[in-house]
């Protein structure tokens, strides 16, 4: 893939993330959340200190072909009738847990 074309992936994901924080928060403005420009350093979804007060995470975005988590979320979906959700653990790095995108935006962001 070309660079041009992984950069666009990359702002597309970001631009997705952006539009769900401002139907969450219809209240806010589009300057209160903006994707940032591929390349630059920091978070990949920038908030207003009003957005921020209304939405405590940090966002980094990666659109990539093939990540292993996606084989996990499968197999945590075929466990029972719950949301899935995924631990993982890297050594000498904290758990992360791993959601599917419309459930958090819909249930867990309040």
């Amino acid at each position: 893939m070309k660079p041009q074309s992984a950069k666009a992936k990359g702002r597309n994901l970001q631009k997705w993330v952006r539009d769900k924080i401002l139907a969450k928060f219809p209240h806010l403005d589009p300057d209160d959340v903006r994707s940032t420009s591929m390349g630059a350093g920091g978070e990949d979804v920038q908030l207003s200190p009003a957005a921020r007060e209304l939405f405590g995470y940090t966002v980094e975005c990666k659109n990539m072909a093939k990540i292993a988590v996606y084989n996990y979320y499968e197999q945590a979906k075929q466990h029972g009738k719950g949301e899935p959700l995924v631990v993982i653990k890297q050594n000498n790095s904290k758990p992360l847990v791993i959601v599917d995108a419309d459930y958090f935006f819909k249930e867990l962001v309040k």
